[in-house]
């Protein structure tokens, strides 16, 4: 995503890039394909609301700036409620193609082992959450820092015609959406009291995979945690997260069930569906079995299991300046979920800016940092120094990264109406950055 989006920005600008991709000549477990932008997790790049929502606002940002990630998104937009789903197998194959036919993109397929060569002297490295052994050891012997780590996950997709409709029915939450294709987006199976107690033991009886050497200590991402993993920590943990029932009523009963299994669609055919909120470190014996005990499942046939990934990013509080350029070796900018950034739009986002950053140095020009007011600057100011180093962890972005508002009319906002001058505050801002950064350098 980030380095698909850098490269993007920087031809943009007039800058010739060349773009280093190691597959297929080395491959990882998550990936597929030898595509650029594969997404190898979830198919959404979630709330599309740009008016009440920081991640729809950074979608704002990025379709104002000319991004290449969020555009082809768009283009192979799926239903899905309120928020921003895509075919994924489109979108990969748009962003490949829209970069290889750029006149000022060069691909180079191959692995930088270590890091790149002294004379390489304007670096982005954008690694996404699969960096290599060989970067990651090279860039802790540089910087005297251990790279830090977590686990992130991947859900389960179903083929569509092996979901029995007869027990499930399709609705968004609270019916969101502006056409009915949005306000039936998801497959809905419901649960009973019953069957959700009896679904929890099986998910905590079930085999997990073990980890590997290094990894034990290794935590999770709290946005992103195995159902295994949350139905331990209690048994409604589930019902109060990706299970919640809330806003949605079962056409059978006229009523809201106990807990709920949403599937969205994943494919521009809908003849996939991803198993919301459900990753897991099941093995895969163990999933298809506990997974066919959800109603309208039972027969289920899986284009795909979950699994569990070991993400490697900086500490970038202590690493990196304002922008984004290694310390210990400035030539070096990072962008992306390498960064400490968390969740496709952001680590787009984060490519974006260092793409736009980096062409500037190129050309000469100056250009100011975005406002930490906007979405892309508030993640900025978070990675760079505003995120305590001792405790950094990755982050998606939050109005809590963004400065405070003052207090409203006739005392404190609500939060819907906080949210939208949040928002209304960042559109302004990141307009004016972007003439200011249009702008040609004063003689």
């Amino acid at each position: 995503m980030a380095g698909s989006e850098a490269a993007w920005q920087l031809a943009g600008a007039g800058v010739p890039v060349i773009l280093h991709e190691m597959r297929p000549h080395v491959a990882t477990f998550a990936h597929r394909t030898d595509r650029l932008a594969e997404l190898v997790c979830s198919n959404s790049f979630r709330s599309d609301d740009d008016e009440a929502n920081a991640v729809g606002l950074l979608h704002w940002e990025m379709r104002a700036a000319g991004g290449l990630i969020i555009a082809a998104a768009d283009r192979h937009r799926l239903p899905a409620g309120g928020a921003l789903a895509v075919d994924r197998e489109g979108f990969a194959a748009e962003v490949t193609a829209r970069l290889a036919d750029h006149p000022l993109v060069r691909i180079e397929r191959g692995e930088i082992a270590g890091l790149p060569p002294e004379d390489w002297d304007s670096v982005i490295i954008a690694t996404g959450p699969l960096t290599s052994p060989a970067l990651a050891e090279a860039v802790r012997r540089l910087t005297g820092e251990r790279a830090l780590a977590f686990f992130d996950a991947i859900a389960p997709i179903v083929h569509a015609d092996s979901i029995d409709m007869s027990k499930a029915w399709v609705q968004s939450r609270y019916d969101k959406g502006e056409t009915e294709a949005e306000r039936r987006a998801y497959i809905n199976c419901p649960l009973t009291r019953e069957e959700y107690e009896a679904l929890i033991d099986a998910i905590l009886a079930a085999d997990t995979a073990p980890f590997h050497e290094g990894e034990t200590d290794t935590p999770y991402f709290e946005g992103c945690l195995p159902i295994e993993v949350m139905a331990a920590r209690g048994r409604d943990t589930l019902r109060f997260g990706p299970m919640k029932p809330v806003g949605l009523t079962d056409p059978r009963t006229g009523r809201r069930p106990h807990a709920v299994v949403q599937l969205r669609r994943d494919n521009a055919l809908g003849t996939l569906y991803n198993m919301v909120g459900f990753q897991t470190k099941m093995r895969h014996g163990a999933q298809v079995q506990v997974f066919r005990m959800i109603p309208g499942l039972e027969n289920a046939r899986f284009a795909r299991l979950g699994g569990i990934h070991r993400n490697t990013f900086l500490n970038s509080p202590r690493l990196l300046d304002e922008r984004m350029r290694l310390k210990a070796a400035p030539r070096l900018r990072f962008a992306g979920q390498i960064t400490g950034v968390e969740g496709y739009v952001e680590s787009a986002a984060m490519g974006l800016l260092a793409g736009r950053l980096a062409a500037a140095e190129r050309l000469g020009r100056p250009i100011a940092l975005p406002p930490a007011t906007t979405a892309t600057g508030a993640l900025l100011a978070h990675i760079t120094g505003g995120a305590e180093a001792e405790t950094f962890q990755p982050m998606n972005v939050n109005f809590g990264l963004f400065p405070p508002l003052p207090d409203g009319p006739g005392g404190r906002r609500g939060k819907r109406d906080r949210a939208r001058a949040y928002t209304q505050r960042a559109k302004r801002d990141w307009t004016a950055w972007l003439t200011a950064a249009a702008q040609p350098a004063a003689v």
